[in-house]
């Protein structure tokens, strides 16, 4: 018979065994520590290679920044939602666009979605770029990235290599990324570019895939949308990136694109925000997220204006970028004539990207148009106008302008080609005068809202009701005068009439809401080099507001202030 063990020293015993037990089982159910995710991301950025006027952005000085955030925080996604190219600057444009896929490659771009621009040249294109961004690392610079979008019918019959959405492993996070396409991006490129793509609804698509991403394990879900702001009332943003928002649920992250305005804050639980265009600004996001759940603790944005003194460009795409300006300098750098005063994109409204009134640049742009052809009128949307038309008085030495104290002020071929990046043709045919109202009804059908329909024009004068309907708002037409100004005879806007016009092929195709004339049109040399041909013609040039559309209210709606 063995001896008896004394009560206590039993307790004891079992007492350490639990202890052995109960301490694991503790230790498993203590939560991870919380993970802090970063998003660095671009809005439409147009393969803006070089810096921006005082030294700001440009592809080299973009890496070196998230360069350093990354070495920061390696839990790192780096996106943009759509127009990374398309719309672009000579040094991309010239060569098909491939310089901007390799520069997003090489600084660290992970995902990116389909704006209207990347349908500039057609889907067959479209497809080159897709290729050329998921090319092995080795094959091209950098590291290879992907497309998505959830809102595009027909997309797998047209693109090979897209999906809805992408899962990123990110701090042992998954990540789901949703695409969406503007859903009026078809009306804002050549007609048939987009094949049989049409988009749908962005709120369902954006709310199916986000559910599909969390059934496929994504904590943290993020929308990568080609949806901006629009503007501001009485401080409140509005536009179709609000509008996004306040129609999807459950996403982390909502970021915008394609408008140019800066924005964050949250909407329906959602973190929201834009950057600037062109790489101006662009955001530094952070979720401290429990892993576990994902349930996002906290959130920041911040807005970093990346300037080039700020760091120390990335040497490999600023040798990138070299190349190929050397190859441009020859061609870019001819200085075609001069203007007496500065020709911006801005119109006379000081709107910057010239959508709401008339503009010096339209006006030269139409008159370049209607004279070389001899056309009774012209007309051109201010959508298809990218950029000032004379040199900068301050110098940028990756411009192809060269440095000068004005006046005059230079025009070179390289900022031609700036001002029209899409190779438009122009296109002459004969209109009836109920014809050439409803193109102009069409051009201010969107006011007060800045739209890349407004019409620049020549040869006419015309007065139109911002407070009408829609379609009932130009009330007459004049011709101008041979001094410029609009005292010319009245335009009969009736059938009874016929006129000639100049447009661009885009237009005539139905681009922008236009009629659709171009089966009747002829067409003529392309945009820029009619616009270049007229600038060495008519050097130097003074262009000037004069009147040519004219805005009056009868109703609530105010028109935009003209500024002298």
């Amino acid at each position: 018979m063995q001896p008896r063990i004394p009560f206590v020293l039993r307790v004891a015993a079992l007492f350490a065994m639990l202890l052995v037990l109960l301490v694991p089982l503790a230790a498993a159910a203590a939560p991870p520590p919380p993970v802090e995710i970063q998003f660095l991301n671009v809005s439409d950025w147009h393969a803006q290679l070089e810096p921006l006027a005082g030294n700001i952005g440009g592809a080299a000085a973009l890496a070196a920044y998230w360069q350093q955030d990354r070495e920061a925080n390696p839990n790192t996604l780096t996106l943009t939602a759509g127009d990374a190219f398309g719309a672009s600057p000579p040094i991309s444009n010239f060569f098909n666009e491939e310089p901007a896929i390799l520069a997003l490659r090489m600084m660290g771009v992970q995902v990116d979605t389909f704006g209207n621009h990347n349908f500039d040249r057609g889907v067959a294109h479209l497809q080159q770029m897709i290729d050329l961004a998921r090319a092995k690392k080795g094959a091209q610079p950098g590291s290879p990235f992907v497309y998505v979008s959830a809102n595009l019918e027909n997309r797998n019959r047209e693109l090979k290599h897209t999906k809805n959405f992408k899962i990123f492993k990110v701090g042992k996070i998954k990540i789901g990324v949703v695409g969406i396409t503007n859903p009026e991006a078809p009306t804002l490129v050549f007609p048939g570019n987009f094949g049989s793509i049409v988009p749908t609804d962005p709120y369902a698509a954006a709310n199916k895939f986000r559910a599909e991403a969390e059934e496929e394990g994504a904590k943290i879900v993020v929308a990568i949308t080609h949806m901006g702001v629009e503007g501001f009332n009485n401080g409140q943003p509005f536009g179709p990136l609000i509008d996004f928002a306040n129609n999807v649920s459950g996403f982390d992250v909502i970021f915008g694109d394609h408008t140019d305005v800066q924005y964050s804050g949250v909407i329906n639980n959602q973190l929201v925000l834009e950057n600037r265009s062109k790489g101006l600004t662009y955001a530094r996001t952070k979720l401290v997220v429990q892993p576990d759940t994902g349930q996002v603790l906290n959130s920041s944005v911040e807005f970093i204006t990346p300037t080039v003194a700020g760091v120390t460009p990335n040497p490999d795409i600023a040798a990138l970028v070299a190349s190929y300006q050397n190859q441009l300098a020859p061609i870019f750098n001819v200085v075609l004539g001069d203007s007496t005063v500065v020709i911006p994109r801005a119109d006379a409204c000081l709107n910057g990207v010239g959508r709401t009134c008339e503009s010096k640049i339209g006006n030269f742009i139409a008159d370049a148009m209607r004279n070389t052809y001899g056309t009774d009128f012209a007309i051109t949307n201010s959508g298809g106008i990218r950029a000032d038309l004379t040199c900068p008085t301050v110098d940028n030495p990756s411009d192809f302008c060269p440095s000068f104290i004005p006046p005059p002020f230079p025009i070179t071929r390289g900022q031609v080609q700036t001002v029209l990046p899409f190779g438009n043709a122009v296109v002459t045919l004969a209109v009836n005068g109920a014809e050439l109202k409803t193109m102009l009804e069409n051009g201010v059908s969107a006011m007060p809202a800045a739209n890349g329909r407004f019409p620049q024009v020549s040869g006419l004068c015309f007065t139109y009701d911002i407070s009408a309907p829609a379609g009932s708002r130009v009330l007459s037409a004049v011709r101008q005068a041979s001094d410029g100004s609009c005292t010319g005879a009245a335009v009969d806007l009736t059938a009874a009439s016929s006129y000639t016009i100049a447009e661009n092929d885009f237009m005539a195709s139905g681009g922008d809401g236009y009629p659709v004339f171009f089966s009747r049109a002829t067409t003529r040399d392309v945009m820029a080099n009619a616009v270049a041909n007229y600038v060495t013609a008519s050097s130097p040039v003074t262009p000037a507001i004069q009147g040519r559309v004219n805005c009056t209210s009868s109703g609530a709606t105010a028109c935009p202030v003209v500024t002298p």
